[in-house]
């Protein structure tokens, strides 16, 4: 096991802006209730494409948070991680009088796959439409997978360690890795997460050359992973926002320490290699374990990929038992996202932000739509389930090969 750190990062703020809630607080009772929100596409352009459901944000107007000279020259995702940051930096109290009159104790770090789609649809279309004199000067930002964390940072003056990562939809964990470590390294605290807005057309048709999507008309029936019946997934937009903190300091502020971050590790198996997937999953949860000094009997969550796929639900289901021994098939496992959709990077992160709801609440959110299993699992369905949570374990992989897995401690049971 590894030594403990010297420093600690924690969660002490969370923002979510998602299919299902544009609050922390909405997206907790609409997950711990098991509400399903996937519907058809209704973005214009879609209506002729074969992606018929997906999960929607249809409760979010910009232009009530965000200053307009931001809003002209951002697409709808960043549009999201600035305001899921303005919650989560609200949730953690966090202001300018706290970062000790320097900005450079305050970074970002975010995950993106779909990039500013809506935005450079539009720009592309002047260009052919009308000629380069009607294409805007911010076409060549705010299409760009790293504008979210430009843009976070500009708006709040935060000047210190700001990045993305680029591993697709494990990113999504891998950023809020990153941000532990930044705080472990010594910066103060790390704003990090991811957003997505993949619905755009342009978008839209890029991602039916998966074959893993979700081509189903039947909401209720689109997005059923671990059952015979499971047909792929089903894209969403939206996501979470955390400020990472350290413990010590945030304790300081008396600002009550959500989760701990407590151990992380990846790998990498190829894409849609999903047999493959077992092992590197499998060795990603002990990697993960292993840094948070952590036991397998100790991990009472498990939070899913869930990606669809029967041979990568098969190979997840495997994966978790091979990591965590004869406690793989007795610790419950919830997908809470087969009732909002599967939003790339931004789905682990909204992920992580149910288990720390999950541990505050001792409750294990169900997982919608999924009822007749087919895999060897202990999974949580039709409503949530009490359970005493002091530790769970967070799994994502992507559609080219990353696996990553996190390992959050509840804040309190962490505070000796």
């Amino acid at each position: 096991m590894s030594a403990p750190h010297a420093r600690r990062a924690g969660v002490t703020g969370i923002g979510v802006v998602a299919p299902n809630g544009t609050s922390t607080d909405t997206f907790w009772k609409a997950t711990q209730a098991g509400t399903s929100v996937l519907g058809r596409v209704t973005r214009e352009g879609c209506e002729h494409l074969p992606l018929r459901v997906a999960g929607e944000v249809r409760e979010f107007e910009p232009a009530a948070t965000i200053e307009e000279r931001f809003l002209v020259q951002t697409d709808r995702f960043t549009h999201f991680a600035m305001a899921a940051a303005d919650l989560a930096l609200e949730d953690a109290r966090i202001g300018q009088s706290d970062l000790g009159g320097t900005p450079f104790v305050a970074g970002v770090v975010t995950a993106a796959g779909s990039g500013g789609g809506e935005f450079g649809q539009r720009e592309l279309q002047r260009l052919w439409g009308k000629g380069s004199r009607y294409v805007g000067p911010y076409q060549s930002i705010a299409w760009f997978y790293a504008a979210s964390t430009g843009q976070i940072s500009i708006r709040r003056g935060f000047k210190g360690p700001c990045s993305v990562v680029a591993a697709d939809e494990a990113g999504g964990l891998d950023a809020l890795a990153h941000a532990a470590r930044g705080v472990e390294r010594g910066t103060d605290l790390i704003v990090a997460g991811s957003t997505e807005a993949p619905l755009a057309p342009y978008s839209a048709v890029c991602q039916l050359g998966y074959q893993e999507l979700s081509t189903v008309e039947d909401p209720a029936r689109a997005y059923r992973p671990f059952t015979a019946d499971a047909c792929g997934f089903v894209p969403a937009e939206g996501g979470a926002m955390l400020v990472v903190e350290e413990v010590g300091s945030a304790r300081e502020r008396g600002v009550p320490v959500r989760a701990v971050i407590a151990g992380h590790a990846s790998t990498f198996t190829g894409p849609s290699h999903w047999e493959e997937s077992r092992d590197g999953l499998a060795h990603a949860i002990r990697g993960a374990l292993d840094d948070a000094g952590c036991a397998p009997e100790e991990i009472d969550v498990v939070f899913a990929d869930a990606l669809g796929v029967p041979a990568a639900d098969r190979a997840e289901a495997l994966a978790i038992a091979d990591a965590l021994g004869s406690r793989g098939r007795r610790v419950p496992v919830t997908a809470p996202k087969t009732g909002i959709g599967r939003g790339y990077c931004a789905t682990p992160v909204l992920d992580t932000a149910a288990a720390v709801l999950a541990m505050e609440h001792d409750l294990i959110p169900p997982t919608p739509h999924v009822f007749d299993l087919s895999q060897d699992l202990d999974l949580v369905t039709v409503r949530a389930r009490p359970a005493e949570l002091r530790t769970a374990l967070v799994l994502s992989r992507g559609l080219m090969g990353s696996n990553s897995a996190l390992v959050l401690r509840h804040g309190a049971a962490d505070a000796s």
